[in-house]
């Protein structure tokens, strides 16, 4: 059973700063609350509409429902205990120290360069994994005029008229140019280049590519009998990722954002 009566507001401590919905599937839900509320300092609310319980804090908000499965942030349905809920504080080392002395677990707190972020993690009664993460990023100074406009990724092959049948047939990219050593790939707005390997250009490229739907990409090119390495994953730092390579391992991740 869900206790009644909500717990107060937060104040004076570290705040949740972006907006995340999300609705996770729970074996107990008078337990998720509890946690959510007791350990995580988020706030209790009345049920509204089909939600079993609810739970708050600042613009992050949180339902709970007593069942296997739920549809995640992309729309597919997932199992009890597999989400990843990403949220951005105004103070991690703070939220980090308040979970831990309200009884919680967190990881340790971790600079993730790429993304510029300093996260932690915390994993419910149910296994799902909520990550708080602060951004460390200098700020912004003013900036001349922008230059670059778009990047075209050269990737080495032994094969060129091979490696464009493969991005052509395969992976959906239109012939902009072609000639023995050289071809030019488009798709949407990406173009590639692929070129002949040689002293110079040796090894094999690789690329990340922020696409819209992750899924139905790689539904696509699984059909098509894409060199495909995984299904698409769903990363703490708000991506939701799969990689395909060519026949002489070149590769492309292809990126949807979320959250």
């Amino acid at each position: 059973m869900v206790q009644e009566a909500a717990a107060p507001a937060i104040t004076g401590q570290p705040a949740i700063v972006a907006p995340v919905s999300r609705f996770l599937a729970v074996a107990d839900v008078g337990q998720s609350v509890a946690f959510y509320r007791d350990t995580l300092g988020f706030e209790q609310c009345d049920p509204s509409g089909s939600a079993v319980a609810e739970v708050r804090r600042g613009p992050a908000r949180i339902e709970f429902l007593a069942q296997d499965t739920t549809w995640d942030s992309t729309l597919e349905e997932r199992p009890r205990g597999s989400a990843i809920v990403f949220l951005l504080t105004d103070d991690v080392a703070g939220m980090r120290e308040a979970i831990a002395a309200r009884g919680g677990a967190p990881s340790e707190l971790e600079k993730v360069n790429w993304i510029k972020m300093r996260v932690f993690q915390v994993r419910d009664p149910d296994g799902h994994t909520l990550w708080f993460a602060q951004s460390f990023a200098e700020p912004e100074s003013a900036r001349p005029s922008p230059q670059l406009r778009q990047i075209m990724p050269g990737f080495p092959l032994d094969d060129v008229a091979a490696g464009v049948e493969y991005y052509r047939d395969i992976l959906g990219f239109r012939v902009n140019y072609q000639q023995h050593d050289l071809g030019v790939i488009d798709r949407d707005a990406i173009r590639v280049l692929l070129i002949a390997r040689t002293e110079k250009h040796t090894g094999i490229g690789s690329a990340c590519v922020y696409i819209d739907d992750a899924d139905v990409l790689y539904a696509e090119l699984v059909a098509k009998g894409a060199r495909v390495q995984g299904e698409p994953v769903s990363r703490p730092w708000g991506l939701r990722e799969f990689t395909v390579s060519d026949p002489e391992g070149n590769e492309i991740t292809f990126a949807q954002t979320f959250e």
